[in-house]
């Protein structure tokens, strides 16, 4: 039950962490993932994210209308499948990305401080190994990448 406890207790802080270091850019530690993502690839799909962050397509709505009306993208439907939207990011947006990555960087190397080169890699490993067990028990698959990010 150990695992559980501490995976439950870093969960829980450092999105509290995360939400005060991103808190000057208005967004929050569920936005940041998919702010970066837009900003690195303009007019990728609303759909596509499921895919690639493994949340529920109504924390994906909610999420991206969250970022619409804070500024930081804009929506328009995609040309061959209107049930579907492609996400730009907007100035506001692109003015701020590099400070949210390092952030996010910084929150991560907070995360891992003590913790040697060799032990972080197998950290990361063995956890990118838990939530592929978990997400395979439960038959949630990944269309078209990797689970390495």
């Amino acid at each position: 039950m150990k695992l559980l406890k501490w995976l439950s207790v870093t969960d829980r802080f450092y999105k509290i962490y995360l939400d005060k270091q991103l808190a000057p850019f208005g967004i929050n530690s569920s936005q940041h993932m998919f702010l970066i993502k837009i900003c690195q690839s303009p007019g990728i799909l609303q759909d596509s994210l499921m895919d690639m962050f493994y949340v529920h397509p109504s924390n994906i709505v909610r999420t991206v209308a969250a970022l619409e009306k804070q500024g930081m993208i804009t929506r328009s439907p995609h040309v061959k499948d209107k049930r579907t939207c492609e996400l730009y990011p907007t100035k506001r947006a692109l003015s701020v990305v590099d400070q949210v990555q390092t952030v996010c960087e910084k929150t991560e190397a907070l995360l891992l401080q003590g913790i040697s080169g060799s032990d972080r890699d197998l950290f990361l490993d063995l956890l990118m190994r838990a939530g592929k067990n978990i997400t395979s028990e439960l038959h949630i698959e990944r269309k078209g990448e990797e689970f390495d990010d």
